[in-house]
């Protein structure tokens, strides 16, 4: 009989804690595949932060490392330096990378830390309870913005790829998305690129995922997936932000 699908050794084979029609699923699979099919599953560490991806320790069949919540890029940059021959990735959310480590991204960044962190934004704070993010939408509702989020209360929503390319040190930004299978197949493309920046030692590559909350947007996963198409890729518009690979080092 031909095998027509088969889970990536690239993760493990237990059961997420991730609530239903979260996409976070789907984005460690794409990681996984990756590892896979680079061959560096032997060869990775992977530091995951507090919040929705706190467990994922669990889930990525290699090396990983825990980290406070937002300090993922400071306990990276040490791990890489420490081994610079093991490829190296942080998987932050928005909450984490955008608010509590903005410190941390913006400066691993700046330096050009051959590390690639994956940043999944889902335009609001999941495990800690439904609070208002960096990158909440105006008018999204949350926890702590129960009226909506207003330009002239919390400011507009960060474009955090678009911050960081004006840095000198990354070398690859590019935000997907994961709400069909044509963007999942694409979003796959991107994390691959960017692991292989990394190994070929390019510099800090970041590959930005927009995804779904269902549970604290208080919607349907498929809903939530018309609602990230219909309303986040209008505001962070999908693509290539930044990609210098290609530039001699």
């Amino acid at each position: 009989m031909a095998v027509v699908f088969d889970r990536t050794k690239g993760l493990t084979d237990v059961t997420t804690h991730y609530c239903p029609g979260c996409t976070h699923g789907i984005i460690h699979r794409l990681v996984g595949e990756v590892m896979e099919e680079l061959g560096v599953i032997g060869e990775t560490i992977g530091v995951a932060p507090v919040g929705c991806s706190v467990l994922a320790y669990k889930y990525f069949n290699c090396d990983m490392h825990e980290a406070a919540h937002g300090r993922a890029p400071a306990v990276a940059t040490g791990v890489k330096r420490v081994h610079p021959d093991k490829v190296v990735f942080t998987y932050q959310g928005d909450g984490d990378l955008a608010s509590i480590g903005t410190a941390e991204i913006i400066h691993a960044a700046a330096r050009g830390e051959k590390f690639t962190t994956i940043f999944v934004n889902n335009a609001i704070y999941g495990m800690t309870g439904g609070q208002m993010a960096p990158t909440t939408l105006i008018g999204q509702k949350a926890t702590t913005s129960p009226y909506g989020r207003e330009k002239d209360v919390q400011g507009m929503p960060i474009r955090m790829s678009e911050m960081l390319s004006s840095l000198d040190g990354p070398v690859y930004l590019e935000r997907v998305s994961v709400h069909d299978a044509i963007h999942v197949r694409k979003a796959k493309t991107a994390i691959k690129k960017a692991f292989q920046a990394q190994i070929e030692g390019k510099g800090f590559t970041m590959i930005e995922v927009l995804s779904t909350c269902p549970t604290n947007w208080g919607m349907t996963a498929v809903d939530s997936l018309t609602w990230l198409k219909e309303n986040m890729i209008p505001y962070y518009p999908l693509g290539v932000i930044k990609d210098t690979t290609k530039e001699e080092n």
